[in-house]
């Protein structure tokens, strides 16, 4: 309703200021027009009187030339008689139902065709609008350009380098953040993230330099979880169990309690505990395997993040089942097949020598 009132208003304020201007009016017009128009006469009067005293005009002539001219003076002052009053009443009435037919159409066009009842609806919610997805190669493109002409710029590499990372550009993505690094200083993010580009990068072989990142980084930062999770993983996988349970735990000691990554952490705990693998006997051990069925089966009906995907792949291999993992991994790159969406799950599956598409991922 309220709206409506608002339309009527507004649309009533746009005729009164059109008609307003559409509007004839005369101003000045008794005083000055005439006061010109009797000056203008006398002259003329002048000029014929001073013909026909020079001998240019006859007094017939004369006498001619002055009536005609006094027909044009009645002449006039019955236009400026008529003028202030009768223009203005033959043109309200045509101008009036003009404005009035305009606002009709308008309002009636609008409440046939528009949504005046609906919701404001947020621009993330607009699907034209999300569907507008950025050319990510041509940004990288243009940022690469620019950084080309000053390789001082901050932003840019603030911006390019997880950008090399979800191409899956991974010695980009290292030099970037090495750049980033030697122009702005180390934080527990940027040594992380270079982290994950050589671990990346080296494969099962692993990186020396990603676990000595990954140590500056939680050191630097005590509230820092995502170091913790990849020291865990990476002292795990080299046979550091407790560097790998410390690691676990303070991850843990972290956590909200509802972060997608919980379920991984408490198994790669358990696994760290038992020396690499998952305990096989007594209750906890059936409940992880209950867990891990459970997840597997919710996936393969309904699908799931890639988080989802990830916890499933790191329990199978927790539980050192390697044929497992893999076909939990294809399953997860069919269903995201964006690498960097994946970012995690690749990281975990090539430390663990799966494969993608047959070669490493």
């Amino acid at each position: 309703m309220l709206f409506w009132f608002i339309a009527i208003a507004i649309t009533a304020i746009a005729c009164a200021a059109l008609f307003y201007a559409a509007g004839r009016r005369v101003v000045n017009a008794g005083t000055g027009e005439s006061a010109d128009l009797n000056t203008h006469l006398r002259a003329l009067l002048a000029g014929i009187d001073a013909d026909q005293a020079a001998g240019k005009l006859g007094e017939a002539e004369a006498n001619a030339a002055k009536a005609e001219l006094a027909r044009e003076v009645i002449r006039l002052k019955g236009d400026a008689g008529r003028t202030p009053g009768t223009t203005r009443e033959l043109g309200q009435g045509p101008l009036m139902g003009g404005l009035a037919l305009i606002a009709i159409t308008a309002l009636g066009l609008y409440a046939l065709l528009g949504s005046p009842n609906l919701p404001a609806q947020p621009l993330s919610e607009r699907r034209d609008v999300a569907a507008q997805e950025l050319d990510l190669d041509a940004a990288v493109d243009r940022i690469e350009q620019a950084l080309a002409a000053n390789p001082d710029d901050l932003q840019g590499w603030n911006v390019i380098a997880p950008a090399y990372l979800q191409l899956g550009r991974y010695q980009d993505a290292a030099n970037a953040y090495r750049r980033l690094i030697a122009l702005d200083g180390p934080t527990a993010d940027r040594q992380t993230s270079l982290a994950e580009a050589l671990l990346l990068i080296a494969g099962e072989a692993g990186s020396t330099e990603a676990v000595e990142l990954l140590q500056s980084a939680s050191a630097s930062d005590p509230t820092h979880v995502m170091s913790r999770l990849y020291l865990g993983a990476e002292f795990t996988r080299m046979g550091r169990y407790d560097e790998a349970i410390t690691a676990w735990g303070e991850a843990l000691a972290l956590a909200a309690g509802d972060e997608p990554w919980i379920g991984a952490a408490r198994q790669g705990l358990a696994a760290a505990q038992n020396d690499g693998q998952l305990p096989q006997t007594g209750q906890e051990a059936e409940m992880i395997q209950q867990m891990v069925s459970g997840l597997a089966e919710r996936l393969a009906a309904q699908g799931g993040s890639v988080e989802d995907w990830t916890q499933l792949v790191r329990a199978y291999l927790v539980l050192g089942d390697t044929e497992r993992a893999q076909a939990a991994y294809d399953d997860a790159v069919a269903a995201y097949p964006a690498a960097f969406d994946r970012g995690e799950l690749d990281t975990l599956a090539l430390g663990a020598g799966l494969t993608l598409n047959g070669e490493a991922p």
